[in-house]
């Protein structure tokens, strides 16, 4: 896509949100873009599903999530600056999601921005382990040691990052939330632990021996109290010795607080979860793997995953690995690619077929949000194939006990990850796993598609008839001819349709490209340039439908009429069709106008719908105790 193409589409997207000042905060991950909305009710989502360029849409968290695939950065630079500077409604808005969901974005916005760091340490520790076990390098070597440490930096400073995290999505100093986390892991009380002779601050107040290194609960705990200590502190001190005192008071309060009770409690908490981890790990180590590996793409759907997905993060903090999410996640989304890649060589619809192997490809190096949405969910039968296969490949993964050694993108590359301990059997584990996922869904899929796909036609329009959209008009009615969201006559971004000087009516922003007959009629006109039509009904109401603003510009690029003048037409029969895709990359709105022209012959023109409507939903009523002029 265009960097023009982007700016197009970040406009559309920006309005179907209901606008800037309806946009609270907007932020993206990997393929997402995600908006915190002041009204939900103002979001269009099947206006904006009908975007070239997006594939799904979710309301999940209280985040209105619009789903665009890997290129969701590029479209994100062009859409920041058209929001602006957002002030801070965190607060607010938290108030409406609930606890479930607050708790669920919480975790999502803590643990998310760290998996960069966790991916590179991983594949730093896949690499050390093969350099070991080819026998490149020695176990008791300089460069082993180094290599070891430039690995696990990032988990034994973990508590400092999580502490940054969590202080943005707080609203406190992350600076100070770092250094408190610092203080945790300082050299100078891990010299304490280790020597495990009491230690009691001005002699009274008893600090734990507890090392927090590699930790995840204790600091969470101790920044969910320090952000309401730092505000409290800078409301009760004097701005003009606020940036001396508020630190200083933090960190004694905190730091005391974080050594004596939050860490301890954090401690013993972790210490429950390590259990926990350990008993399904020898009890129940198929669990865990099966199910993720067999709803995750459920999970995704609800954005659960992101509230699951830290319990790996959190078992490998303390047990050194994982095998709650990161072995059922990788069977999954590799089962997604394979159930795509069915799809594309089982289809006959050239769309389907493409998308079904671009997104299939992307699913096998672990994103798979474009294929969820573009292709197994809107067929069902290579979503189920994939949440058999996942589940089975997760099955042997849990039963063999495999594990993972680092977090990062459960794709193909992730196998790597699964190299540890010295030896190669773990890697192994998930190489018989993946290939269980891919026999299975593929054999799942095909069995399916030999239903599903039976029959299917392979032109890439679907032809709307009058039996397909049934209609029943009355005198003096005029029925939507598309599907989308009402515009008010004078919001038309066009002055003359807008004015009223052609007429009374109404726009529609079309969720599709197809127009039909809002009435039964005769055709009065056919644009030369295939835009427009005009219908009269035999009441004498004389309507136009105009597709797009100055598209007569396309001279009928992108536009297919399928009646012509003195044409008799029946409710709901096709009119025309038109490609958004082309309008949008012409410069054009794709708004679809319906004007009365002969508005004027009646006494009362009721416009009578507004919002979200269906194709032969009732837009314009003339009163039938009103008389012809």
């Amino acid at each position: 896509m265009s960097k023009k193409n982007y700016k197009e589409l970040a406009a559309q997207i920006l309005i179907h949100v209901g606008g800037k000042e309806n946009v609270n905060r907007v932020y993206h991950c990997q393929t997402r873009l995600r908006f915190t909305l002041a009204d939900e009710g103002k979001a269009d989502k099947d206006a904006l599903e009908a975007l070239d360029g997006v594939r799904k849409v979710m309301i999940s968290s209280g985040v209105y999530q619009v789903v665009i695939g890997t290129d969701v950065a590029d479209l994100f630079e062009e859409l920041e600056p058209l929001v602006g500077a957002k002030p801070d409604t965190d607060e607010a808005s938290a108030q409406k999601k609930g606890i479930v969901n607050t708790i669920v974005d919480f975790v999502s916005s803590v643990f998310m921005p760290i998996i960069p760091a966790l991916s590179g340490a991983g594949m730093l520790k896949a690499l050390l382990a093969l350099l070991v076990v080819f026998n490149l390098i020695d176990s008791t070597s300089q460069t082993y040691a180094i290599f070891n440490f430039f690995s696990d930096s990032v988990f034994y400073f973990l508590p400092m990052m999580l502490a940054f995290t969590e202080a943005q999505k707080l609203k406190c100093n992350p600076i100070l939330a770092a250094s408190v986390a610092g203080i945790m892991i300082h050299p100078s009380w891990m010299a304490f632990v280790s020597e495990g002779e009491a230690v009691n601050f001005f002699g009274v107040i008893p600090f734990r021996l507890v090392s927090y290194a590699s930790s995840v609960i204790p600091i969470i705990l101790v920044i969910l109290v320090q952000a309401r200590v730092e505000k409290a502190l800078n409301k009760l001190i004097p701005k003009a010795v606020n940036m001396i005192f508020v630190p200083m008071l933090t960190f004694l309060i905190m730091g005391t607080l974080a050594l004596s009770l939050l860490g301890p409690i954090g401690n013993f908490v972790g210490s429950y979860l390590a259990i926990i981890f350990d008993f399904l790990s020898v009890n129940a180590s198929w669990a865990p793997a099966v199910l993720i590996g067999t709803f995750l793409p459920l999970m995704v759907m609800f954005g659960m995953h992101t509230a699951v997905g830290p319990l790996g993060t959190m078992q490998m903090a303390q047990l050194g690995y994982d095998s709650i999410f990161g072995p059922g996640c990788v069977c999954s989304n590799i089962a997604q690619g394979v159930a795509a890649l069915v799809v594309a060589i089982r289809t006959k619809d050239t769309k389907d077929k493409s998308l079904a192997t671009s997104s299939g490809i992307t699913a096998l190096m672990g994103i798979t949000e474009p294929v969820l949405y573009g292709v197994n969910l809107p067929k069902k039968y290579p979503l189920i194939a994939a949440m058999i296969g996942g589940g089975c490949g997760g099955l042997y993964a849990g039963l063999t006990h495999t594990h993972r050694f680092a977090t990062g993108s459960s794709g193909l590359p992730a196998v790597l990850l699964y190299i540890g301990d010295d030896t190669m059997r773990y890697f192994y584990n998930i190489i018989i796993a993946l290939i269980i996922t891919v026999i299975v869904t593929a054999v799942a899929a095909f069995v399916l598609s030999c239903k599903f796909e039976k029959g299917e036609k392979s032109s890439d329009m679907t032809v709307k008839t009058p039996a397909q959209v049934p209609v029943s008009g009355k005198p003096g009615t005029v029925y939507a001819p598309v599907r989308g969201k009402v515009v008010n006559m004078e919001d038309i971004p066009d002055e003359t349709f807008a004015s009223g000087v052609l007429g009374q009516g109404i726009g529609i922003l079309p969720s599709e490209g197809i127009v039909t007959a809002p009435f039964a009629g005769t055709i009065s006109t056919v644009a030369d340039s295939k835009h427009a039509v005009g219908i009269t009904s035999p009441d004498g109401m004389e309507l136009l439908i105009h597709v797009g603003v100055n598209t007569v510009e396309m001279k009928g690029k992108g536009f297919t009429v399928n009646v012509k003048e003195d044409d008799t037409v029946v409710a709901g029969q096709q009119l025309l069709s038109f490609d958004r895709k082309a309008i949008a990359e012409a410069g054009y709105p794709d708004i679809v106008v319906i004007m009365l022209t002969n508005a004027e012959d009646y006494e009362n023109v009721e416009i009578a719908a507004a919002g979200p409507v269906e194709e032969g939903a009732e837009i314009i009523r003339i009163s039938t105790d009103v008389e012809v002029k």
